[in-house]
């Protein structure tokens, strides 16, 4: 195959990147003029449940789904995602597992841009608030025997738990130990069980400042000591709804650049138009004019409806941090959490695959003017 190639502004100044296949061959400085767009890498999202009318927690999930939604992704600038399953019956959360090892069976790109899963749930509290809209039905006590029949059907490489109770540090503990990366989240677990499940190796918060109860302790709490605690990374979603911008301008001040990352929770019901809808998992729901995806009777919000790169805009236009840094947030910083991304994954690197996004400046924040995937033009 020729090589291919884009010139794009950089935080380093104009380049051309070349690659061959996926592969980028070379990043060379270029004199030109300062109307090129901007260049980064493709997004990188921990935590996808589904977008527009997919979603991987569906009853009628297959491969198909997974690929379809892998490549609708990346056209909203998303090169590498986790499909997220949550807390379901063990046959359906195998069976969804399933499906993702056989999209990647099937599709050596959706194998790249999928290099593992995310299962939130079904090991988290089971009180209203922080349980969140998952179905009380099939919360049940953290299973390490569980992860490792789930691991026979399919790929998982993050699994968020509620580290409550004394059995909790000895089984997060088991998961690592069999590679499992672990998050904290949906959970009433008390500020010394969420030491004690850092101290066993816990390493990633799930969308911090959601998935808790509804009211705390002004201190101590959970919320307080997973942002001091520097051995967990944070997940923030920055879709306006889920954290206020002052509330989200202070976790990524508390956690710093390197400790947090953007992740888009996104559902089926993103990319649709408002309205009332029921989700892939059974829960009514109402999608406001502005993106706000709540439970209907209640003011509990039901996963996002906006999509990574409007995070992105986000953090940049409402926080002090600026768009490079909103950018690191959802591309170097996820993508070093990955287990078994490919390496240079979420860079501009020579050898790192051939995941691009050129970026245009708008009055909403940056537009996309253009998305390579693995080497091939999505958009």
């Amino acid at each position: 195959m020729k090589p291919s190639g884009v010139a794009g502004r950089t935080t380093a100044g104009a380049v051309e990147v070349t690659w061959r296949d996926d592969v980028i061959t070379s990043i060379t400085p270029i004199d030109t003029a300062s109307d090129l767009p901007l260049l980064a890498p493709g997004l990188v999202d921990l935590q996808v449940n589904g977008y527009g009318g997919l979603d991987v927690n569906a009853e009628s999930v297959g491969p198909d789904t997974v690929a379809e939604l892998s490549h609708l992704l990346a056209t909203h600038g998303v090169t590498t995602w986790l499909p997220t399953v949550i807390t379901a019956s063990e046959d359906r959360i195998a069976h969804a597992l399933r499906c993702v090892a056989r999209a990647r069976a099937d599709d050596p790109l959706v194998a790249r841009a999928v290099p593992t899963t995310h299962v939130e749930g079904p090991f988290i509290s089971d009180r209203q608030g922080a349980r969140g809209v998952h179905d009380p039905a099939f919360v049940r006590p953290l299973d390490p025997a569980e992860v490792t029949r789930w691991r026979r059907e399919g790929p998982v490489g993050i699994v968020t738990i509620s580290p409550h109770g004394e059995q909790a540090p000895s089984r997060v503990r088991e998961l690592v130990a069999a590679g499992v990366t672990v998050a904290i989240g949906h959970t009433h677990a008390t500020p010394d069980e969420v030491t004690a499940a850092a101290d066993a190796g816990a390493t990633l918060c799930t969308h911090l400042g959601n998935g808790i109860p509804t009211t705390l302790p002004r201190h101590p709490n959970v919320l307080w000591r997973q942002l001091a605690d520097d051995r967990l990374s944070a997940g923030l979603i920055a879709d306006g709804h889920h954290l206020p911008f002052d509330t989200l301008e202070v976790m990524l001040r508390a956690k710093g650049p390197d400790r947090a990352f953007l992740v888009s929770d996104a559902t089926e019901i993103g990319g649709r138009p408002p309205g009332r809808y029921r989700t892939a998992v059974g829960a009514e729901v109402d999608l406001d004019a502005h993106q706000r995806l709540s439970e209907v009777g209640s003011d509990l919000l039901a996963g996002a409806a906006a999509t990574l790169l409007d995070g992105v805009r986000n953090v940049a236009a409402h926080t002090s941090f600026g768009l490079a840094a909103a950018l690191d947030l959802a591309t170097r910083n996820p993508a070093r959490l990955v287990p078994g991304a490919r390496p240079g994954v979420g860079e501009l690197r020579v050898g790192g695959p051939a995941d691009l996004l050129l970026l245009e400046p708008g009055p909403a924040g940056p537009s996309l003017a253009g998305v390579v995937q693995s080497g091939r033009r999505v958009r």
